[in-house]
């Protein structure tokens, strides 16, 4: 009887574990819908972008709010699109993607400590920049903040990725994990709210993107039956996909038998101090749980994303573009030369007065005025005659120009960039002055790419330290400029304490010019006039003939050798060999007595009187 109640209970708990789990996945995907129809206008505000930034600009918003095509007013009239908002997009992106920022982490002090932390933090960015390709998702971001208004990056922990280190009890293989960053599209980020301007004023987000069944079969191991999924409608009702979108490849991306993933992230609170992570799929409860990342500033969970903005509106979280702005431009403009067009065709064609059944209409209608063409009009009717149409206004070509003139001012990208040089600017000094000043006003956008980008930084060194375990082998750029491996474990990366180096907008040709200059001034020489090893690698780095100092100068493989020596010296006494650069040397133990590092050990007296022994050593071989 007792266990025929325990099995009736158990029953019981599992059935209304299964209602609440329906429940909150009813009021997960609910949920969704709402903030779908909240940000309604503004996804459309995106697809009109999309659709002018493609060409195809004869659409507008319906007054029921979905996109629609423009009708022609009369059959004859010309609609061609004459398109200069991707010119100016693409102008803005070359030049935002010559002035990049690259993550390198600049120390605190002098002292080796925050010296190697900083190394280490910088080779660890500069592993993942090559491993997940992190400069072609920028770029990707890039492309969507430029049309859409707002980009996202989400940085996440690939279980399954990096090096196999090992197999489970169930043969299948276990890998040490890798940091995933990827390029988010502003259609699949839905916030709680839309009058905050950044993700700190969030206190819920939902990722919603389209995946096949067969991904959600092989994530969560649950079969869920699928529909057709339209790429860029994903999200939207059927209505909204009215307008014909393959200039965008709406059709070509299409996911057969797809749904339609939910995550829905949730700020830590008192009720749930590790925040929650709740993911849906066909109204199925997948998984339920706290925020998987410590990538917080103070080592708390929050979001996994970085957002990157073109133009920030005030008291809006997604910003705008500047397609937004060049759209009414554009379609002013695309009537003035449809008209011109028009004009023209009446200018060369003519346009034939008759009298009214002196000819045969229809015949002349399809064939029109041939060359060498009898026309036959009848006996005592009047002759037909060309209009006289005028002359092509002024007006024409007036308007025309001014609003070319306003693609660069809306843009943000004068003619210098996009076509070539003034002819009234012949001096260097003012086309420089004209490159600064039309760099400056990408000035807002660029700060906003660097932020995400730090930010994208920040939570990639925090997953490591959360992840990386004790003991995690990398490929890194040394102190020689060659590829060396290393080993390091969480505790080394001090990501609370990380500061990146100021990043100044100016290309490589403007960096390769200023160290002209101040080599010509003689500020990178010593007293003596020469230049000093260390600067002459940077300068080679700088032109781009990184490798060329390695096969000449070995001055840096006798830093690192030093370096490795004062770890050595801890333990115990190292011999000096005959080939080592001893005034090198010297200098590394010297700063290695000088550092925190030495002054704070338990074993001060122990190190010093083995570095003492060593560096007389040096000594002693530099006087033979």
């Amino acid at each position: 009887m007792i266990s025929k109640n325990a099995d009736a209970r158990k029953a019981e708990a599992e059935r209304q574990e299964t209602e609440r789990k329906k429940r909150l996945a009813e009021e997960i995907t609910q949920d969704f819908l709402a903030r779908r129809e909240k940000r309604r206008s503004v996804e459309n505000g995106w697809l009109l972008n999309l659709n002018f930034f493609s060409g195809n600009q004869y659409c507008d918003v319906s007054p029921y709010g979905n996109l629609q095509e423009e009708d022609k007013r009369f059959y004859w009239q010309s609609r061609r699109a004459f398109n200069h908002i991707a010119p100016t997009v693409e102008s803005r992106l070359a030049k935002l993607e010559k002035l990049k920022p690259d993550l390198r982490v600049r120390a605190f002090s002098d002292e080796d400590g925050d010296i190697k932390a900083a190394k280490l933090a910088t080779g660890v960015l500069q592993y993942v920049r090559e491993r997940v390709a992190l400069g072609d998702t920028i770029s990707r971001a890039l492309v969507w903040s430029e049309v859409c208004g707002s980009a996202f990056y989400k940085v996440i922990w690939n279980e399954k990725g990096g090096r196999q280190v090992a197999v489970d009890g169930e043969n299948k293989p276990v890998y040490e994990g890798e940091v995933d960053v990827c390029a988010i599209s502003p259609f699949e980020i839905f916030p709680d709210r839309l009058d905050v301007e950044d993700i700190d004023g969030v206190q819920s987000l939902i990722h919603a993107q389209p995946v096949s069944v067969e991904y959600i079969r092989e994530r969560f191991g649950v079969a869920i039956e699928g529909q057709d999924i339209s790429g860029i409608y994903a999200y939207s009702e059927p209505s909204s996909a009215k307008l014909p979108m393959q200039k965008l490849g709406a059709d070509s991306a299409a996911i057969k038998n797809g749904v339609i993933l939910i995550e829905r992230y949730t700020r830590p609170s008192v009720e749930f101090p590790e925040g929650k992570l709740e993911i849906v799929a066909g109204d199925r409860l997948l998984y339920e749980g706290g925020l998987p990342f410590e990538n917080g500033e103070r080592g708390e969970r929050t979001f996994p994303f970085a957002k990157q903005d073109s133009m920030h509106l005030p008291g809006a979280f997604f910003a705008t573009s500047v397609v937004d702005r060049l759209i009414p431009v554009q379609r002013a403009y695309n009537a003035v030369r449809n008209r011109k067009h028009e004009f023209l065709n009446r200018l060369s064609m003519g346009v034939l007065t008759v009298e009214d059944g002196s000819v045969d209409t229809d015949e002349l209608s399809e064939e029109g005025l041939l060359p060498g063409k009898i026309l036959v009009y009848r006996q005592g009717g009047k002759a037909p005659e060309m209009l006289d149409c005028g002359k092509m206004p002024d007006e024409f070509r007036f308007e025309e120009e001014w609003l070319e003139k306003e693609f660069a001012l809306i843009g943000g990208v004068s003619n210098l960039s996009k076509d070539s040089t003034p002819v009234r600017v012949t001096s260097a000094t003012g086309l420089q002055l004209l490159l600064a000043q039309d760099e400056t006003r990408l000035s807002m956008t660029l700060q906003s790419m660097e932020s995400a980008i730090k930010e994208v930084g920040r939570q990639i060194l925090r997953l490591y330290k959360q992840f990386a375990g004790n003991a995690r082998l990398m490929t890194m750029t040394g102190e020689n400029k060659k590829s060396q491996l290393c080993y390091f474990n969480a505790a080394s990366l001090s990501v609370n304490d990380v500061r990146f180096e100021p990043q100044e907008a100016t290309t490589p040709e403007e960096k390769r010019n200023t160290l002209l200059r101040l080599y010509e001034m003689g500020l990178l020489s010593d007293e003596e006039g020469k230049i000093t090893k260390e600067n002459k690698n940077r300068i080679l780095e700088a032109f781009g003939f990184g490798s060329y100092e390695n096969a000449r100068d070995i001055s840096a493989l006798h830093i690192v050798k030093a370096s490795e020596e004062n770890q050595e010296l801890k333990g115990y006494l190292v011999a000096v060999d005959s080939y080592d650069d001893h005034e090198l040397h010297i200098s590394e133990h010297t700063r290695f007595l000088l550092s925190s590092e030495f002054k704070k050990s338990g074993k001060k007296e122990e190190w010093k009187k083995r570095f003492l022994e060593h560096i007389e050593a040096h000594k002693i071989e530099m006087r033979k």
